[in-house]
């Protein structure tokens, strides 16, 4: 009967560590479901009426102010230039479906830092991501700029996409830009930093 003994021995230490386990795991779980939920509130107090507001990975930047809040209203470059207001804007394009505007302008300023011997794999990427006619996040540019910048991309350089990203630039400044400052998700933003500075 060793085996038998040997078998038992083995399920009570199994047991033992089991029970450790589950009760590591159930200390985890409330820790881990305790930080969701703060992290969770605290993106609905800083971007009310946008479910995901700023993302996760941005939350370690995200103490915003009214201040900084309102310089995104003086100029599209100001709102771009800051990673919340990137954020912000970029929830706000998806509710109108054109988050691929701003998906767009990022990759392209991520491309410009590129070194040279990665240019063509990214030139690529954001050639067939964004550019071609049947894109599955096409942008909104003419068949000549389309075909320019597809010949661009097959010689990439760091200025290839430079044309489309103006373009599209500019019409994230005319178009969704003056939409995104009249929306409730931005008046809500600012009210809320303005009435409660604290937070």
């Amino acid at each position: 009967m060793p085996g038998f003994f040997f078998s038992h021995n083995n399920m009570s230490e199994l047991n033992g560590k089991e029970d450790c386990k589950l009760a590591e795991g159930k200390g985890h779980k409330k820790k881990q479901k305790a930080f969701g939920a703060d992290l969770k509130n605290y993106l609905k107090c800083m971007v009310p009426h946008i479910e995901s507001g700023i993302k996760t990975s941005n939350s370690r930047n995200v103490m915003l102010s009214a201040e900084e809040v309102i310089q995104w209203s003086q100029s599209l470059e100001k709102l771009l230039a800051s990673q919340s207001g990137q954020g912000v804007f970029r929830e706000f394009l998806k509710s109108e479906f054109s988050e691929e505007n701003i998906e767009f302008w990022l990759a392209c300023e991520d491309y410009k830092k590129t070194k040279s011997d990665h240019l063509h794999g990214k030139a690529e990427r954001i050639y067939e991501e964004f550019v071609q006619s049947d894109a599955i996040k096409q942008i909104n540019i003419d068949y000549q700029m389309r075909e320019a910048t597809a010949k661009k991309a097959q010689d990439p350089t760091h200025t290839s996409f430079d044309e489309a990203q103006k373009t599209v630039y500019i019409l994230m400044e005319r178009d969704s830009y003056p939409r995104f400052l009249k929306s409730k998700s931005y008046l809500n933003l600012l009210n809320q930093l303005q009435t409660n500075p604290s937070k």
